[in-house]
């Protein structure tokens, strides 16, 4: 796109937390988040239809990733202390416990879960996978450690009736 963006991400613009909420901190209740997200993905879907707000979603979930990663991850020397060091920054930022089922880095295929994750955990069973955010995440996160792109796709999930979000992650075809 050749247009100006105004809001170009970036991590600035997480801004000043301490000068900006020096009361308040860098916490804020789940239902905040929730009730942004839902509210974002409510627009999406009406206007644009339910597959582009997917598409959305997951692209966002890359960039938020790929950030994470970039700003909040080293890089580790083995994959062990990349799921080690990622499982404890999600749980500090109150995220989800991350678990490794599978993992099999010569072929590229993966299999998480995430309990008590941000998008999902409490709410009431749909039949339907919501966490399309998650996926993007997971798969740049995936990238940001192999240098691989990643194909994510949740499996398993609280508003499917299970009680953890389960994710396949598979190399992408080049």
């Amino acid at each position: 796109m050749g247009e100006d963006r105004k809001y170009a991400f970036s991590w600035d613009l997480l801004g000043d937390l301490e000068l900006g909420r020096p009361n308040l901190g860098n916490t804020t209740r789940l239902e905040a988040y929730r009730l942004m997200q839902f509210c974002f993905r409510d627009v999406l879907e009406r206007q644009f239809g339910t597959k582009a707000a997917d598409d959305v979603f997951y692209e966002a979930g890359k960039l938020a990733g790929a950030e994470f990663a970039a700003h909040l991850l080293s890089e580790p020397d083995d994959l062990g202390d990349f799921v080690a060091e990622l499982q404890r920054v999600l749980r500090e930022m109150g995220i989800g416990i991350l678990r490794v089922e599978k993992a099999d880095l010569e072929k590229g295929e993966f299999v998480v879960t995430v309990s008590e994750d941000l998008d999902c955990s409490g709410l009431p069973e749909t039949g339907e996978s919501i966490c399309v955010y998650d996926e993007g995440f997971i798969a740049a996160l995936l990238e940001s450690y192999t240098g691989r792109r990643f194909i994510v796709k949740e499996v398993d999930c609280w508003c499917t009736g299970d009680r953890t979000c389960r994710f396949t992650a598979e190399v992408a075809a080049a």
